[in-house]
């Protein structure tokens, strides 16, 4: 038989293709977008009040940061955190009474220390290894029934199909689409809030927007996680002529105060361990490049005596460490591009900070130029054997400390971290400083290289986060929650971007929802004080009451 032309099998393949069955969207009430310890809280609270969900978690694990890598709890006050959130922590707790738990250290040896620390008799536990918290997440799902669908994102060109501010369906990469009478948006990037045309920041604004003093350009609070004193950042030293070596910006920081479009730095939070059995030396990546660590180097050589990396102790010898010092774990600048990126970009983002993080570790445990101490210091360190297993030991979650932020109903300022105005409508209370990593890295006045971003102002009390920080304006989208890209400038949201927060937003977001779905009404428009009510029956912390003084020794 005569063969068809190439041409004829095009056509003959397109019409196949356009005869395919398209299929039929999935349907549910509620649907919950993003795989983060809020996106899980949200469904688990919506299958509470008796709603179906179907969660899409674009990546193949749950829980985002939280089972990520970052086991030290950030969290201010542990008594501003109630509802599905501290059940959380309290789960943590029972798996840890159990002496089968430990398996690198004795039953009873560990103590956690700092902000995270559990106080005897607590029945919560803040610190933990990765792999226990996914457990746990993954127990929630499985208890709660929950339709989870893994490794599938938000179809970047098709996007959504709305019906003027109503969303009706979203489209997946695979071809699939999801139906839902609301949409929670519980990302840390808002792709599905951006795509519903939902208004939206990247980036801090100038301090003149709102009135704030923390925002925008911060060279003033240039002295933590800083360089020494003159270190040049030149490739070679003093000579302005060589070039500046990589990671440098080629302008100066900006006016005080002023807004940009500079995220704060991203990071992997790492899982170490010291345990000789459990331990994986750090690999010299293949791509290493020195001159990529040469500001790090200079920076002992000024005068830096100790290992830029914060390891704080989780149980089973294990450790979440994050960035120090001026040089360290933050990939300071090279994430500017993430929040708008596709996922293709996202994905050579996330490789270069991890060849980065991997070259840096090379370089403290092996390279000369490094004290000795602090070389024998960084080689007692490992990755952790049992932790991310499919990714030899290194963890695939990007701390994405921020992208985009929501401008929604109500805009949370520092000026409702400081008390000076408070929320209506409160869905749950925030504690942690006003915390900014570092944003740019620049060249002074004098010829050196500085940091700035880093912010580090406390809070005075818990303070109450809006319902219209979670909620769109209504002209944009009447149907959609966004509890983890919510609605705060740069400053308030380093404040409120905290795990467990995210988790009470993501039950408060799902509580809203059902609500929505029984009233028949807009996630704007329902019954706030029956909201209230809920919100208090299931044990969400609103309103911050301060403890009693403590009783005098006699």
């Amino acid at each position: 038989m005569k063969p068809y032309p190439l041409v004829t099998w095009l056509v003959l393949s397109a019409a196949l293709l356009r005869a395919a069955p398209i299929p039929a969207p999935l349907e549910t009430a509620i649907c919950v977008y993003g795989g983060t310890a809020g996106a899980v809280i949200a469904a688990v609270q919506a299958t509470h009040l008796g709603h179906s969900v179907i969660l899409i978690n674009p990546d193949a694990k749950l829980g985002g940061l939280s089972s990520g890598g970052l086991g030290q709890t950030d969290i201010g006050n542990k008594r501003a955190i109630g509802g599905l959130a501290r059940q959380f922590y309290e789960r943590v707790a029972q798996h840890y009474a159990q002496p089968a738990a430990w398996t690198q250290q004795p039953f009873g040896s560990y103590r956690s220390i700092g902000q995270s620390a559990t106080e005897p008799g607590e029945p919560a536990m803040w610190t933990f290894e990765p792999h226990v918290a996914e457990k746990i997440f993954e127990d929630l799902v499985r208890e709660n029934k929950i339709t989870v669908l893994r490794r599938e994102r938000l179809d970047l060109a098709r996007a959504v199909e709305k019906t003027g501010a109503r969303l009706n369906t979203i489209y997946l990469e695979s071809g699939r689409s999801v139906r839902a009478q609301i949409f929670i948006d519980a990302t840390y990037e808002g792709d599905l809030m951006a795509k519903a045309g939902v208004a939206y920041r990247v980036g801090r604004e100038a301090n003149a927007e709102h009135g704030e003093t923390l925002n925008g350009v911060q060279t003033r609070h240039a002295t933590a996680h800083q360089f020494f004193p003159r270190v040049s950042p030149y490739i070679i030293p003093g000579d302005a002529t060589s070039g500046l070596l990589p990671g440098i910006a080629t302008t100066g920081p900006g006016a005080e105060g002023s807004g940009d479009a500079r995220v704060q730095a991203y990071n992997f939070r790492l899982c170490f361990t010291d345990a000789p059995a459990n331990r994986i030396p750090f690999p010299k990546p293949a791509a290493y490049d020195e001159k990529n660590y040469e500001l790090l180097l200079r920076n002992f050589e000024a005068g830096l005596k100790i290992l830029p990396l914060h390891p704080a102790d989780m149980p089973n010898r294990k450790t979440d460490t994050n960035n120090n010092t001026g040089f360290s774990t933050d990939f300071i600048g090279e994430n500017y591009a993430y929040a708008e990126a596709d996922y293709a970009t996202r994905d050579r983002i996330r490789a270069a900070h991890l060849a980065y993080t991997q070259g840096l570790l090379w370089t403290l445990t092996h390279h000369p130029r490094v004290p000795e101490k602090i070389r024998a210091e960084a080689a007692r360190w490992g990755l952790s054997r049992d932790e991310f297993t499919d990714n030899a030991g290194w963890p695939t979650q990007l701390y994405v400390r921020e992208a985009r932020r929501m401008s929604g109903s109500y805009i949370m300022t520092e000026h409702n971290c400081m008390g000076r105005a408070v929320a209506p409508d409160p869905v749950g209370l925030g504690a942690y400083n006003m915390d900014s990593h570092n944003t740019q890295r620049y060249v002074d006045t004098h010829g050196y290289v500085v940091n700035e971003g880093d912010v580090q102002v406390k809070v005075p009390s818990p303070y109450p986060i809006a319902y219209g920080a979670i909620t769109p304006r209504a002209t944009e989208c009447e149907n959609l929650l966004v509890p983890v890209a919510l609605s705060a400038t740069h400053i308030s949201y380093g404040s409120i971007r905290m795990e467990p927060v995210f988790m009470v937003l993501g039950q408060s977001a799902a509580t809203a929802a059902a609500q929505a779905i029984t009233e028949k009404t807009s996630v704007q428009n329902i019954d706030r004080a029956r909201f209230r009510a809920q919100l208090l029956s299931d044990k969400q912390v609103l309103a911050w009451t301060p403890p009693p003084p403590a009783a005098k020794k006699k």
